[in-house]
């Protein structure tokens, strides 16, 4: 049986590693075919061990001891763009300003707010997103019209949407417009979607956790550090 090469690291971590995107983002890069290894077009499973050259868009980069892991909580503002390709003039890479490089968990639709999770760490990123994991993100919704029993009841049992069926969620009236919801999924534009389908239009959506971080009283525009506390916990629930 082939063994794998103690001395080396998989290509994706091996990008992760340098604080330039996760691993998520690394796989689509290598797809596209903007990595290579030697001179060669890289491929998903490719592994980099020492004195191996690697580039992206035909510029080199480095490997690099990790540094040590940055974990922000960071309330997003309407407007903004979850990318870290900074020739988007709206995009979070530039709208933190953090001195090192981080790049965002996920995503949160440009017209939503609220709290989005960034790190250098490419490791925790799947963990965190994959939805087999079943990590709650919670969301306040506000709508165009009052809220009906009916329209409650079938946000909570799952709408049919791109091909599929949205899971059983929580769903909460908190005003005449207003409701909280709790997913365990990351369909696109979900929230947005599911409303549609029973003929609401989404005026404002928040997000106010994520997992065990909440958004709190953390003001727009603003970023914090994560506690120990809160790594600890996050870091527990990811194993």
């Amino acid at each position: 049986m082939a063994t794998r090469n103690s001395d080396s690291i998989s290509l994706n971590k091996f990008i992760s590693n340098t604080g330039k995107c996760s691993r998520r983002e690394a796989d689509m890069w290598i797809e596209m075919g903007r990595i290579r290894i030697n001179g060669k077009v890289a491929k998903k499973g490719n592994r980099v061990k020492s004195g191996d050259t690697v580039l992206i868009d035909n510029k080199k980069i480095k490997s690099i001891s990790k540094e040590k892991g940055i974990y922000l909580a960071v309330h997003k503002s309407p407007g903004i763009t979850c990318t870290t390709d900074q020739s988007d003039p709206d995009n979070i890479i530039d709208y933190v300003n953090y001195p090192k490089r981080i790049f965002p968990i996920g995503r949160l639709d440009k017209a939503s707010s609220g709290l989005i999770l960034m790190t250098n760490d490419g490791d925790i990123v799947n963990k965190i997103l994959r939805s087999e994991n079943n990590h709650e993100k919670e969301y306040i919704v506000t709508v165009h019209k009052a809220l009906s029993m009916s329209f409650l009841q079938g946000m909570r049992s799952g709408v049919p949407m791109l091909g599929k069926r949205t899971r059983r969620c929580l769903v909460q009236s908190v005003g005449k417009q207003t409701f909280r919801i709790v997913l365990t999924e990351g369909m696109n534009r979900q929230i947005r979607r599911m409303c549609e389908h029973f003929g609401y239009r989404v005026l404002s959506l928040k997000r106010v956790r994520v997992m065990n971080i909440e958004l709190g009283n953390l003001s727009v525009n603003h970023w914090r550090i994560l506690t120990s506390d809160e790594k600890e916990e996050l870091f527990s629930n990811l194993n």
